[in-house]
């Protein structure tokens, strides 16, 4: 396996130019782009290389008030503006995205090192798909009719009662850097939808294609303040948003560690929070599986994206009659991968995010050596940057390693065996987690059987990762709680009301 570092020239000119100089990104505030008020900033680098291709704000707590401020006061009118109009907005950002789809894939492939084709062809479509999906619901937001038995009103008079649907305020929307730009549409497009003002606070190692994304909605119409955009360190700029008493509604998707730490920050003023967190997803391989379907299945869910997937299918359960083939199977695929620098037409998979990220993930690899777990495939840190991790296949594991217990988000995927359906329900239960799970089967009882018993927000059949708009995607135990996707990420941003009259 090699290592390809030899970045591609980019095709379009806003990723040439930061290809070739790296720029200096301000934070966008009411309407306006503007650097932080303490004048500090942070370098963003091309994770393949360790080269910097921008310079960002790092926000202070003052300029976080700011943007909390301007979306307060662009609350009024945007909640009041009809849905329509709404609509019509969202629809426009959506056609904006499109247009510049190579542009934000580029952009994305230099500030995560994800493959070009994963943006292309998969997470910038899904963020097309976000505002347009959410575009139509915005004109379909209700209340209901309701017919009360209250007894004592008075005479000759009837009681009249319906509730109606209002947007819930202000949110902070804090996203990732492992998805940035679909995981930002994923809390925009509902909030925007629903009549939201919305304070973005984007990952500090990507937040590139968040900015150009506000520039884009800035130029379909969006009014001013209601998109905000402030960007730096999570531990400052992020906490006080976290934390800010004119903030009403936190949408976060991050570490369960990180989101324990925003549910603290929220009690000042009770904010609603949804919160989609880590995910230790089991993928559950049946003796009747398609195994050229599984195998390759089993592997793209774990080695997408480099591992760095919230739902990615690090845990694998294989049936003890199948486990050496699907072994052997597995060890295939993650030798074949080619790595390298996103850019080049020949990369399969990309590096971590980080340095940081890297050593965190080969801690844990090495862990497992030291325990006693076999590494079957991988297990190296590549590139002179040392941000590349090859495909990493473990066996021989105990349930009790953290190889096996803990989040790694990274292409590590530790495959057990198992004899019975009872003890495998029960093992890929045995987590703190419940973000995901896949099945893999071609018996439509165990398939139905599995998906029930399987304490995950989101169950698989014969694939894994499958998303689309309408599909609610969340988690249950430590993984959060609410929803993104789906008519259920709309109810994030609403609140109820009741009226009740006497007529």
């Amino acid at each position: 396996m090699t290592t390809i570092l030899d970045a591609v020239r980019p095709v379009t000119a806003g990723a040439q130019a930061l290809f070739d100089t790296p720029a200096v990104l301000g934070m966008l505030i009411d309407g306006a782009w503007q650097q932080s008020s303490g004048g500090n900033t942070l370098e963003t680098r091309d994770p393949a290389t360790g080269r910097t291709i921008a310079t960002i704000a790092d926000a202070s707590p003052a300029d976080v008030d700011d943007a909390v401020a301007a979306a307060r006061r662009a609350f009024p009118a945007w909640s009041q503006t009809v849905p329509a109009a709404r609509a019509a907005i969202l629809n426009r950002i959506a056609d904006l995205i499109d247009a510049h789809i190579d542009e934000l894939a580029e952009l994305e492939t230099l500030d995560q090192g994800k493959p070009l084709h994963v943006g292309r062809w998969a997470e910038i479509p899904g963020a097309v798909a976000q505002f347009r999906f959410f575009a139509g619901q915005a004109m379909a937001i209700e209340g209901r009719t309701v017919t009360p038995s209250i007894t004592y009103q008075p005479a000759g008079k009837q009681i009249a009662a319906w509730t109606l649907r209002e947007p819930v305020g202000v949110v902070a929307a804090i996203v990732p850097w492992n998805s940035p730009l679909v995981l930002t549409a994923m809390k925009l497009a509902p909030a925007l939808a629903a009549g939201c003002t919305v304070v973005l606070k984007p990952a500090e190692d990507t937040s590139v294609t968040a900015l150009r994304l506000g520039e884009l909605m800035m130029q379909a119409g969006l009014p001013a303040g209601v998109l905000n955009i402030v960007t730096g360190r999570g531990a400052v700029s992020g906490a006080a948003l976290a934390a800010h008493p004119g903030v009403d509604k936190i949408a976060f998707t991050g570490s369960t560690q990180t989101g324990r730490a925003i549910v603290d920050a929220s009690r000042g003023n009770l904010k609603r929070i949804t919160l989609e967190l880590g995910g230790k997803s089991p993928v559950v391989i049946l003796p009747d599986a398609d195994l050229d379907l599984a195998i390759a299945g089993a592997a793209n869910a774990i080695f997408f994206n480099a591992g760095q997937v919230c739902v990615a299918g690090s845990r694998a359960y294989v049936h003890a009659s199948i486990y050496d083939r699907v072994m052997a199977g597995l060890s295939d695929h993650a030798q074949a991968l080619q790595l390298g620098h996103g850019l080049n037409p020949g990369t399969q998979m990309g590096p971590l995010v980080s340095v940081q990220q890297a050593t965190r993930v080969e801690g844990f690899i090495a862990a497992a050596r030291s325990s006693g777990a076999d590494i079957v495939a991988g297990g190296e840190r590549r590139g002179a940057f040392g941000t590349f991790i090859s495909p990493t296949v473990i066996g021989n594991v105990t349930p009790n390693m953290d190889v096996v217990r803990e989040e790694i988000f990274g292409p590590v995927l530790v495959v057990q065996p198992y004899e019975d359906i009872e003890a495998v329900v029960e093992a890929a239960n045995d987590s703190p987690y419940g973000l995901a799970a896949s099945v893999w089967t071609q018996s439509l009882s165990s398939a139905h059987r599995l998906s029930r018993q399987i304490q995950a927000g989101t169950v698989w059949i014969n694939c894994h990762a499958m998303y689309d708009p309408s599909l609610p995607i969340g988690g249950v135990k430590q993984s959060g709680y609410g929803r993104d996707s789906g008519l259920a990420a709309l109810d994030n941003y609403l609140e109820w009301k009741t009226v009740c009259a006497v007529v």
